[in-house]
């Protein structure tokens, strides 16, 4: 039986397990609380039996966040695992922030990281960590570096119908998106194809304005779009107007091309629409 240990399995780690996965899979993973059948985990609280909390695994997914000193599992746990006899594919799930700001360029995965802030900092510095590891311990880590992930409950749908959504404009800024059905695709499909030391750029076919999208879903519910205002008159939180540093289009070949992945939601508006429907 093929075993799933995921370290963070929450949103996207659930979608893979509950639609992409097949009969003949154990699944076990950690959360920061240890609820819904989770193990608790952080850089305070390690596994206290991993040998036997992970024994038999042959899938490992990474989800947790590192910090200022670095890779929380690996700090913990990456003697135990490095053992562990029947491993043969590791996901690490990165960000394309570790690209940092190409004012609205494409970026691919041999575009060399530059990141601009505190956080994606540290996801570079983890995905160098984990494939140096990978290669001392010839072990298959791979990095998919993920564009904004939306789908069910997490969507400009949900935040126009919560009355959360806002349209703030940024002249000529983009964002890459990824719909979470469509980012377990790539992880089960790389699951088969295991290709040590590998990066994927795991985003949709199209970078958008993020007003854009809030009008296409105002416009699907009916209902009038929030009022436009600046980036300057937002007055967003230092993390929210992170995101708003870089400005980057994305390049997907690889996970097409290599990994025989067809996306089902190309755009916003195709993912949009299906969460409407259902």
């Amino acid at each position: 039986m093929e075993k799933l240990f995921v370290f963070g399995l929450g949103y996207s780690a659930q979608v893979l397990t509950h639609r992409q996965l097949g009969k003949g899979w154990n699944v076990a993973g950690t959360s920061r609380d240890g609820v819904n059948g989770t193990m608790r985990f952080d850089r305070q609280h390690p596994l206290p039996d991993p040998t036997g909390q992970m024994a038999g695994t042959t899938h490992l997914l990474l989800s947790i966040p590192p910090d200022l000193a670095g890779d929380p599992v690996l700090a913990c746990h990456g003697e135990v695992i490095a053992s562990l006899p029947d491993l043969r594919w590791i996901g690490y799930l990165s960000t394309t922030g570790v690209y940092g700001d190409h004012g609205g360029g494409w970026v691919d995965e041999c575009t060399p990281t530059a990141p601009i802030n505190e956080r994606s900092r540290w996801r570079a510095g983890a995905e160098q960590a984990w494939l140096e590891w990978g290669r001392r311990h010839a072990l298959a880590v791979h990095v998919f570096r993920l564009a904004g992930i939306y789908g069910p409950g997490r969507s400009a749908l949900n935040n126009l119908r919560q009355g959360k959504a806002r349209r703030i404009v940024k002249p000529g800024h983009v964002f890459s998106r990824i719909h979470v059905d469509d980012l377990a695709t790539v992880l089960q499909a790389s699951m088969v194809r295991p290709n040590a030391g590998a990066i994927y750029n795991v985003c949709d076919d199209e970078a958008a304005p993020p007003q854009d999208v809030i009008t296409h879903a105002a416009e699907l519910l009916r209902q009038a779009p929030p009022p436009e205002i600046t980036f300057a008159e937002a007055d967003l939180s230092p993390m929210a107007a992170s995101f708003y540093a870089d400005n980057k289009r994305v390049r997907n070949n690889r996970i097409k091309d290599e990994l025989g992945v067809v996306l089902k939601y190309q755009n916003y508006r195709l993912g949009l629409a299906a969460l409407l429907a259902h």
